[in-house]
């Protein structure tokens, strides 16, 4: 049975997990503005896009086509299916998938697993990108995910599990600073947020639906750390 309780924590494995996430974090915080992490910053802006895509998809409506910008912006443009739930399915989402692929990367099956749903995803989107930048990306990420997997079953290098565990670190901490950066901190006045204030009955203001966000946001890193815990106990 699975042990919520975290008796006995913590073993070796959930030890060498919390340090990876903690080296991770750091590493990331420390190259923030470098061209480093660019890559990373955008395979985060897309899966924000394809959460809006598929958002668009659940409540019947029809992708038209989507872009990610390399000034880490990002535009799905959608027909149908119910606004409401569209725009605030980016941030949420991609926090969602930080926290799937932090779980994932807790076990060799599961990372694989992760890591062929990205592939696919972005091999899917190839086909209704809308500029040569997500395009490149959907291209080059599937080679970087090919060349890790095929190091992982063909030769000592077995890194998959990491770079599993350090996409999804570092779409955690992009959400969370995307959602301060574009919400609270400069208030875009075409942001997600601003537009669900103006849809939504209830009197929120966007950038009370950016901390609302981000709260979620931050429960999903808080969780994937927990249920990883959980997973290795």
């Amino acid at each position: 049975m699975p042990n919520w309780e975290l008796k006995n924590c913590c073993q070796h494995d959930q030890v060498m997990f919390l340090v990876f996430v903690g080296v991770y974090t750091v590493v990331i915080l420390a190259l923030w503005r470098t061209f480093l992490l660019i890559p990373f910053k955008l395979i985060t802006v897309f899966l924000h896009e394809a959460s809006h895509a598929i958002a668009c998809k659940l409540t019947c409506g029809q992708v038209v086509g989507m872009e990610v910008h390399a000034n880490e912006g990002g535009v799905t443009q959608t027909r149908g299916g119910i606004y409401g739930i569209i725009l605030p399915a980016g941030y949420l989402g991609s926090s969602f998938w930080g926290m799937a692929l932090i779980v994932a990367s807790t076990n060799l099956l599961t990372a694989r697993i992760a890591a062929g749903c990205l592939a696919l995803a972005l091999f899917v989107v190839l086909f209704i990108a809308k500029n040569w930048t997500l395009r490149g990306l959907c291209i080059g990420f599937i080679i970087f995910l090919g060349i890790i997997w095929l190091l992982q079953e063909k030769t000592k290098v077995h890194g998959l599990r990491y770079v599993i565990l350090f996409i999804g670190v570092m779409n955690s901490l992009f959400s969370v600073y995307d959602i301060y950066d574009d919400l609270i901190s400069r208030r875009i006045n075409s942001s997600d947020a601003e537009k669900f204030a103006e849809v939504c009955p209830c009197p929120c203001t966007g950038v009370a639906w950016g901390f609302i966000w981000g709260m979620i946001s931050f429960i999903f890193l808080s969780g994937a750390v927990y249920l990883g815990l959980v997973v290795l106990s």
